[in-house]
């Protein structure tokens, strides 16, 4: 009999290992998401060309595209508005994948849809968190399971053959295999999300991420309307002792005027995107801490690992959150299908995809790709006529391979094709 998986957490990590366990031969998962219902929520974000990948060998490439926008081109700008660099992205760069740029609830939409349409409409099941876990004698997980007010009401007690933490950075399947973690830690940046409906010629055909070495922004059209109006998400990041905002201080996701932020942004503007035109077309600003999690000494416990944030949840640079998420979710799946013992299978899965997120999670530390931007502000910080005398070609050109191989979205990496594909003899 086939194991019974259950996947903790219906968001992006949790609705991609359910869809990649069914297309490797395991139809019974089960998703237990917290929320009451799976809603269209967040802002945008960016999926890399070896994600991408991932989701066209599941079958889904085609209805992602129908609202998103291919991202053609990266430029990093110093915040006077000088240009520090221009690269192509996805198709333009090499790749046989686009890179993508869209709304967090289009994807999860799309998700959603494909796992009840493949697994059922049952496999997902919504009003259900995990609130303990225990280690049965042979490695199976023992789960105690909540459900919210509102719907079923009470607690119950589930057996799996296999337990997938995917509930986010602050899982509850990894509060209880690592009890004495606490809470994520705070750098003490704040990072403000939102999307703002603009005209395509204020918009940019481009993603920008702009600053200096203490505050960023970062702009880039995710869909489009056929009136030629651009849906822009835009991203903010200021240290917390830049904005005097009473009660700020370790909140979660907490809504905030936009008012409050333009005066910060003030004449940012390149080539021809001015960011505070982009905040004045907003309805709303989200505010969150920038955390993240120290890297873990192992994912695995028997029969239970974590996938996603839950696993490697890493400060929002470089678009590797989702990216990577997607990527832990075939690779799982592909080592399912390739050991018969679930607990070898976790295993084989934490031996490849563990110390290649260590190594990101540091570099997303170490500002990833970012970093020229403080390069650039830390030996012009008056800005500069040519960058080419501030940072050369080669140390730019350096740090963008060198990141690119860090996570493994290269090109010819990911032209390769996709590593995760399961013989039908395997199934």
């Amino acid at each position: 009999m086939t194991p019974h998986i259950l996947v903790a957490g219906g968001g992006i990590a949790g609705l991609t290992t359910a869809l990649a366990l069914h297309a490797a031969g395991f139809p019974r998962v089960t998703v237990a998401e917290a929320a009451r219902e799976i809603r269209p929520l967040g802002a945008g974000l960016n999926l890399m060309p070896n994600a991408v990948r991932e989701l066209d060998a599941l079958g889904l490439l085609d209805d992602l595209e129908a609202d998103a926008v291919r991202t053609r081109e990266l430029r990093y700008y110093h915040r006077s508005g000088g240009l520090i660099s221009r690269e192509p992205r996805g198709l333009g760069a090499g790749y046989h994948w686009p890179q993508l740029s869209l709304a967090r609830g289009h994807l999860q939409r799309v998700l959603a849809d494909a796992v009840r349409d493949r697994l059922g409409p049952s496999a997902l099941v919504t009003g259900v968190r995990v609130t303990g876990l225990e280690q049965l004698p042979d490695g199976r997980p023992r789960v105690r399971l909540e459900h919210r007010e509102g719907t079923r009401g009470g607690c119950a007690s589930l057996e799996p053959d296999v337990l997938i933490g995917a509930d986010g950075i602050r899982s509850a399947v990894r509060a209880a295999l690592e009890p004495h973690e606490g809470e994520p830690p705070w750098n003490g940046m704040l990072v403000w999300r939102g999307v703002s409906w603009l005209d395509a010629r204020r918009a940019g055909p481009f993603m920008l991420i702009a600053g200096d070495d203490r505050q960023k922004a970062v702009v880039y059209p995710m869909a489009e309307r056929p009136s030629g109006d651009v849906l822009v998400n835009w991203a903010l990041a200021m240290p917390a002792d830049s904005i005097a905002t009473p009660g700020h201080r370790g909140d979660w996701n907490r809504a905030v005027p936009v008012s409050g932020l333009l005066r910060h942004y003030d004449g940012w503007e390149f080539d021809g995107v001015r960011v505070p035109d982009v905040l004045r077309a907003a309805e709303a600003a989200y505010e969150y801490p920038m955390v993240d999690r120290e890297p873990l000494a192992r994912w695995s416990h028997g029969r239970t690992t974590l996938v996603g944030d839950a696993a490697h949840a890493m400060y929002p640079i470089g678009s590797n959150g989702a990216t990577q998420s997607i990527i832990d979710a075939r690779a799982l799946a592909h080592a399912m299908a390739r050991h018969a013992d679930p607990a070898a299978a976790l295993a084989a899965y934490e031996a490849e995809r563990r110390p290649a997120m260590t190594d990101l999670q540091r570099a997303n530390r170490r500002l990833g790709p970012e970093v020229v931007i403080n390069l650039a502000h830390r030996r012009a910080p008056g800005g500069f006529t040519h960058i080419d005398d501030v940072i050369p070609p080669e140390e730019r050109r350096g740090i963008a391979a060198r990141y690119a191989a860090t996570g493994a979205f290269d090109p010819e990496t990911v032209n390769a094709g996709s590593p995760y594909r399961v013989p039908v003899s395997a199934r």
